[in-house]
C-alpha cells in the first residue's frame, strides 16, 4: 500500500476537498507542518486536549445566545461562515495532531463509537428524541 500524497489536491480540480482527501493525508500534513516548526515539545496529550477545547469554544462563540434565524444568517452568504470554517479547521488540526502523535486510527475509532451509539440509541426508541440514553423522559 502506498503512502498518501501529503500535498493537497489543486482546488480548481475538485468541487469539494472532503470528497478526495483522506484522514491519513491530513494527519501527514499536520505532522509535517509541526515537524518543520519543531513543535513536538508543545504537543503533549494534555496540551493538545486543551487546544481542542479552546478551539471548540471559539466555534461556540459564533452561536452562543443566537436564535436559529441569527445562526442561518451567520452561516449564510453575507454572514461569517468563513470565520466558523476557520475555527472548525483549528479544532480539526488539534484532533488530527492528537491522533497522529498518539497513533489513533480516527476512522476505526469513529466506526467503533458509531456502533456503540447505535446500540445505545436504537432507531425505534431514539428517533425524534435528543434525550440521553440513560435518562428517563421528564414528566
Amino acid at each position: 500500500m502506498s503512502e498518501p500524497d501529503p500535498r493537497p489536491p489543486v482546488l480548481d480540480e475538485v468541487a469539494r476537498l472532503d470528497d478526495v482527501t483522506t484522514l491519513s493525508a491530513l494527519k501527514e500534513r499536520v505532522r509535517a507542518f509541526c515537524d518543520e516548526r519543531d513543535w513536538d515539545r508543545f504537543h503533549g496529550a494534555k496540551d493538545l486536549a486543551i487546544g481542542l477545547v479552546t478551539e471548540a469554544s471559539e466555534v461556540l462563540e459564533h452561536f452562543r445566545f443566537q436564535s436559529e434565524e441569527d445562526i442561518a444568517a451567520i452561516l449564510g452568504p453575507n454572514g461569517r461562515k468563513a470565520e466558523v470554517e476557520a475555527e472548525l479547521a483549528d479544532a480539526l488540526f488539534f484532533i488530527l495532531r492528537f491522533a497522529g502523535r498518539y497513533d489513533i486510527d480516527l476512522a476505526r475509532a469513529f466506526e467503533r463509537k458509531l456502533e456503540r451509539n447505535a446500540a445505545k440509541y436504537p432507531v425505534d426508541s431514539a428517533r425524534g428524541s435528543n434525550r440521553k440514553y440513560n435518562r428517563a423522559p421528564l414528566r
